[in-house]
């Protein structure tokens, strides 16, 4: 199975550190090293960093590119400033999510770069390429050419300033990006994260990725798999691509609308996200506390106190920060008030919950 998947260009350090290896997003990746509750609890504590070169780099430039951008993303670019960083989706005519995805406003004029998820490189590069008919742009898919580690945790920061000597990164806000060099190559630094804590993504080439990561290792910062970086993600309210989004899951169902700007003059999927801002939904994704240690899965069925499925699990875990069964859950919109009570269906047995805001983690953001 293993030389049917790609592997990031950190593939060798993983084994050598004995990391469990999987399958992902058509990538072999590391799930754990030790194991994914030390590996949450270095982030949350301390610092820890990810390998994330699997994640997507397309670039567009060119005369029309902001038009092109605001045409095919939810959020609002226009007047935003170059060393910006937004969070918003593509959609399809329908609604539905192509991805979601960061959008990089370059200082050069007219030059964004686009952060996509790994299991979507192909099919967003496809789809930004038929969507650029009739527009003056160039999009370009440099996903291979480029690494990427994310650095997160409370030292995040001093970690990247003095190991990496990056002392503009103690200056830059959140959601903001600053341009660098790493040994003659582009380096990209930003402040986004994924995790609700504080941290920094560092994009640069493969030979720099792979010295940036041994630097960091010698210096102490816990290598942490895609394991924790679940965990992590989830207590802080934070969507994942094919559980809470998806062709079939729309922004307003997910419970994020507030990165669809209509007062936009368009974007694909505009008139259906009008509608379901204005109308509502059938279904919304809620956070459930389940009052019982059973581990809610994705796939469970969310019911009333009456046996009536009213809903399904898309992420569940007892969670490692705040030890509690929580889950997110899509289910019907009238059974998505908080504190209303249901019930997740575990094999034969059903445990009792109710829902509770999807943000479980108190972030650490520094803004």
């Amino acid at each position: 199975m293993e030389e049917n998947l790609q592997k990031t260009c950190l593939y060798d350090s993983h084994v050598a550190l004995g990391a469990r290896m999987s399958p992902f997003a058509g990538f072999i990746m590391p799930i754990q090293y030790s194991n994914i509750i030390a590996e949450h609890q270095a982030v949350r504590r301390q610092v820890g960093m990810f390998d994330v070169s699997h994640m997507g780099e397309i670039f567009v430039c060119g005369p029309d590119a902001e038009r092109y951008v605001n045409h095919i993303f939810t959020n609002e670019i226009r007047g935003f400033a170059p060393g910006k960083v937004l969070y918003g989706m593509m959609l399809y005519p329908d609604g539905g999510v192509v991805d979601d995805l960061l959008v990089y406003r370059e200082v050069e004029a007219d030059h964004f770069l686009l952060v996509v998820n790994a299991a979507n490189i192909a099919k967003d590069y496809q789809w930004m390429l038929d969507q650029a008919a009739g527009f003056d742009v160039q999009v370009d898919n440099q996903s291979e050419a480029w690494g990427q580690i994310a650095v997160q945790g409370p030292e995040a920061e001093k970690k990247v300033v003095e190991v990496l000597g990056e002392a503009r990164a103690a200056g830059v806000g959140f959601y903001e990006f600053y341009d660098s060099t790493w040994k003659g190559s582009r380096m990209i630094v930003s402040r986004t994260g994924y995790t609700g804590e504080d941290g920094f993504e560092i994009y640069t080439s493969v030979e720099g990725t792979q010295e940036i990561w041994q630097l960091l290792l010698d210096a102490g910062v816990t290598p942490c798999g895609l394991g924790c970086r679940d965990t992590l993600r989830f207590e802080a309210g934070l969507p994942l691509y094919g559980d809470e989004l998806s062709a079939e899951i729309t922004p307003v169902e997910a419970g994020l609308g507030l990165f669809c700007k209509l007062d936009k003059d368009e974007f694909i999927g505009k008139d259906v996200i009008a509608r379901q801002k204005a109308e509502g939904t059938r279904k919304k994704l809620v956070g459930i506390e389940i009052a019982d240690r059973a581990v809610p899965r994705a796939g469970y069925p969310v019911e009333l106190e009456d046996g009536t499925q009213v809903g399904v699990v898309t992420t569940g875990y007892h969670s490692i920060s705040l030890d509690k069964s929580i889950c997110f859950a899509l289910v019907k919109t009238e059974c998505a008030a908080l504190g209303t009570p249901l019930w997740i269906r575990i094999r034969s047995r059903v445990f009792p919950g109710q829902v509770v805001k999807k943000r479980f983690y108190q972030t650490n953001y520094k803004k």
